[in-house]
């Protein structure tokens, strides 16, 4: 067996997979604990992309895309060991990754891995699985790298498969490489069966998930296999990382893998599916045959709506919602395309978990690992806590405990790419579960289904005719900041019900917190329009007028007085309403005056770098990161004069600290050749966590088009509009005090509040064309202008006039 990954399996029985520790909670709710059943957590986050775990003595390690790495020893407090490969080349995993592993990035013709997989071999070895895909096709190789010590260095083997040989051989001999039926050679996942062989399963889109039975002295495949056994996927269908874990006491082995696209809105979601033997068949739990399932051919690219009925949906995007006057900050809790899991399990608990990368609700494309304990129910199938891992035992539960409003979510079978939303529900305690409408003068109560504890903390749950089985567990709520009760529960056809306890304010005690948490800033100087809140917690609805709209409306729009003159005020008002009980909010606003125009940096690139200002240092050369150094620069016509011209290998570093204050407006004008998702045109960054991009081509939440990108409180200022190739487009984009305006050749293509206040320092890292991340920009530039204050509207249209 595995020393590495522990497989000793959790009992079959409910009463034998839970430790009998006593869960005393307050009978108030939420049900926060009187006497504390667990310590206070803390955490300590790493970003460890596609993660893939092995254990070596206490340490719990995971590997992942871009050579990113991470241990733990509580699953609780992380230590990131390596870092994405963008931001570091220099990877202590290997002693030169990129000699070492040349062959690979060749082929694939990509400088950066993708999801690594490791496991600990009979010999003591520890054998690496690494991957290197083009990324816009499944041209990937798969190879094998060996070491003594899991953190290395690892000495390359050599590549194990290749994919995507258009017109050529595939590794399967006889047969021309296809991709609707042939796997993207990415995502491996090595494990030991039930006998001690050693497999592994792998694959990514294209032609679906394969296994390959594997030599456990050396690492690698046995011969005569070609891509192995198919479990599931083709045509095409986004399925990929899969992970196969082995539970001794159900008998059946379990197929992880992820539905959907890896971005925020892609819709990612882990499920499972099951089977007797290593390499299937595998079924949900409705008995569907995952061989099966895939994409339709005949349907466009990437058809989901083939796929997403089937598998156990463990968890996808979703949100246990806060409003304005519930206790803690921003939308509530919740993850965002959830995915590419590894299993673990303690082996002195028996405690069994879920490890997987996830993005946030409101944070864009940050990611980070996350842990959630699961448990299996008495017919197979694993639950996860509906809250991150905090170190919590599952153990005895009372009904009093659990009685009181809940907020249930229904995660269903789609490839939801926005975040299903809970819904609140009471658990009353007789037994019943019914919704009340909230906020209105007379609310009315509606019996919707029926739930019951049984033995220690099993759960039965009927809600709208469906019936689910699971348990209550105890959840620390980041939210509450406080021990709860969760719930976690199936249904017989695979749908994942899962909930946490809260409390519903309404009433005057809705209208009092409301009135306490509207939170406008600073009224004695407001630069930016204000976003004033309609609604809060328990229905809680609120209005808004003004004493003068000509001052600020009804919306928050203000109209600032112009340069020179006074700053003007008004009143303006909130009636907060709830049921009966109302309450009247009053708020003075002084609007400040707009102010001069003053340009603090301007590049013409006319055959040089100089800032023609005078005032500041030139620029220079960049290779294909922001932070290396490049040749001489490019020249080319430009809208007036020359412009500089960049290949798509190289940028242009602009001096350090050159923005260093909340407002701030940079103008450019932009002919690119080619257009790439994500590159940036202008760049600026505080730290590598905190940075403002203008992207000629956004992310799939703004369908490519041009946007404003800030990724420290993540913001997207989406155009509307995505500027052509092979013209010049004025771009530029204002910031005063949290407002934020884009222009598109004159035009104001957005407007919009609370844009993160990113350089509080002289010391921000600037450039034009590239970053530490993305792909370069390709075309040319020209007119760059930056000013330490916000332009207006007619400033823009002036600069948009140059040269037309």
């Amino acid at each position: 067996m595995q020393p590495s990954r522990k497989t000793a399996g959790i009992a079959a029985s409910m009463a034998g997979i839970l430790t009998a520790t006593v869960l005393a909670v307050g009978v108030s709710l939420p049900a926060h604990a009187k006497k504390t059943p667990h310590d206070t957590p803390t955490f300590t986050d790493v970003t460890v992309h596609d993660p893939s775990v092995i254990t070596d003595g206490d340490d719990i390690w995971v590997f992942g895309s871009h050579g990113a790495s991470a241990h733990t020893q509580d699953l609780l407090n992380w230590t990131q060991h390596t870092v994405d490969l963008a931001q570091d080349r220099d990877n202590p995993l290997f002693e030169d990754i990129y000699n070492e592993l040349k062959e690979t990035f060749e082929w694939a013709q990509s400088d950066t891995l993708w999801a690594s997989d490791a496991i600990q071999l009979p010999n003591g070895k520890f054998a690496m699985y690494y991957n290197a895909c083009k990324g816009d096709s499944p041209r990937s190789a798969l190879g094998l790298a060996i070491a003594d010590t899991v953190d290395g260095p690892y000495k390359d083997q050599g590549i194990l498969l290749k994919s995507g040989m258009w017109d050529e051989e595939s590794e399967n001999p006889g047969e021309i490489y296809d991709a609707l039926i042939h796997p993207n050679a990415v995502d491996p996942d090595a494990f030991y069966d039930e006998d001690g062989t050693l497999w592994m399963v792998y694959g990514s889109y294209s032609g679906g998930i394969f296994i390959l039975e594997m030599d456990k002295d050396t690492g690698l495949p046995l011969p005569d296999q070609g891509y192995g056994q198919h479990l599931l996927g083709g045509n095409h269908s986004r399925i990929e990382a899969p992970a196969i874990q082995y539970n001794k006491d159900t008998g059946y082995y379990y197929l992880y893998t992820s539905f959907g696209g890896l971005d925020a809105t892609g819709g990612y979601n882990m499920r499972v599916a099951r089977s007797k033997n290593p390499d299937g068949p595998y079924v949900d739990a409705q008995g569907n045959d995952m061989s099966q399932v895939k994409s339709d051919p005949s349907q466009p690219l990437f058809d989901d709506a083939s796929i997403e009925p089937y598998g156990v949906k463990l968890m996808g995007s979703h949100l246990f919602t806060r409003e304005l006057g519930d206790p803690g900050e921003g939308a509530g809790v919740g993850y965002i395309s959830p995915g590419h899991n590894t299993w673990y399990e303690d082996p002195d608990t028996g405690k069994m978990f879920l490890i997987f990368h996830s993005r946030f609700p409101g944070n864009g494309e940050m990611h980070q690992v996350r842990v959630q304990q699961m448990w299996f129910t008495p017919d197979g199938w694993p639950v996860l806590s509906p809250m991150r891992y905090a170190g919590e035992t599952a153990g005895s539960v009372k009904k009093n405990e659990i009685a009181g409003d809940w907020q249930l979510i229904n995660m269903g079978t789609s490839i939801n790419t926005t975040p299903i939303e809970s819904e609140t529900v009471r658990l009353e305690k007789n037994g019943t579960v019914t919704t009340t409408e909230q906020g209105v003068t007379k609310p009315t109560t509606t019996r919707i289904g029926k739930w019951s504890l049984k033995g220690k903390n099993t759960a039965t749950i009927t809600v709208n005719n469906t019936t689910y089985t699971g348990l209550f567990t105890p959840i620390w709520d980041p939210q509450y900041q406080q021990w709860s009760v969760g719930l976690s529960a199936l249904s017989k056809d695979g749908i994942t019900l899962t909930g946490r306890q809260v409390e519903v304010l309404t009433g005057a005690q809705a209208v009092k917190a409301v009135a306490k948490a509207i939170d406008l800033g600073n009224t004695k100087n407001v630069t930016a329009n204000l976003t004033l809140p309609t609604s809060g917690t328990g229905g809680t609805t609120i209005t808004w007028w003004s004493s003068n709209d000509a001052v600020i409306d009804g919306t928050g729009k203000i109209t600032r007085p112009a340069v020179g003159e006074e700053p003007t005020t008004a009143k303006l008002y909130a009636r907060i309403t709830n049921g009966k009980k109302t309450k009247k909010m009053t708020y003075t606003i002084v609007v400040a005056p707009r102010v001069a125009a003053t340009l603090d940096a301007s590049y013409s690139f006319d055959g040089d770098l100089t800032d023609t200002t005078g005032a500041g240092e030139a620029a220079t050369t960049t290779g294909a990161r922001i932070d290396t150094t490049g040749g001489e620069p490019a020249f080319t016509d430009g809208v007036s004069g020359q412009a500089l011209t960049l290949d798509g290998t190289n940028g242009v570093r602009l001096p350090d600290g050159l923005i260093d204050s909340h407002s701030y407006s940079v103008a450019m004008w932009l002919k690119p050749t080619e257009l790439t998702q994500f590159t940036t045109a202008f760049f600026g960054a505080a730290t590598s966590e905190s940075w403002v991009s203008l992207v000629p081509s956004g992310h799939d939440g703004v369908n490519g088009r041009t946007m404003l990108w800030s990724g420290t409180a993540w913001y997207d200022a989406d155009s509307g509009t995505q500027i052509p190739t092979g013209q010049w487009s004025h771009v530029a984009f204002v910031v005063d005090g949290g407002g934020v305006e884009l222009y598109i050749n004159g035009e104001r293509t957005f407007d919009g509040t609370g844009f993160p206040d990113v350089f509080t320092a002289n010391d921000g890292t600037f450039g034009v064309g590239v970053n530490w991340w993305d792909t370069p920009f390709t075309g040319a530039v020209d007119e760059l202008n930056i000013y330490s204050s916000a332009l207006t509207a007619q400033d823009v249209r002036d600069l948009a006039t140059v040269g037309q």
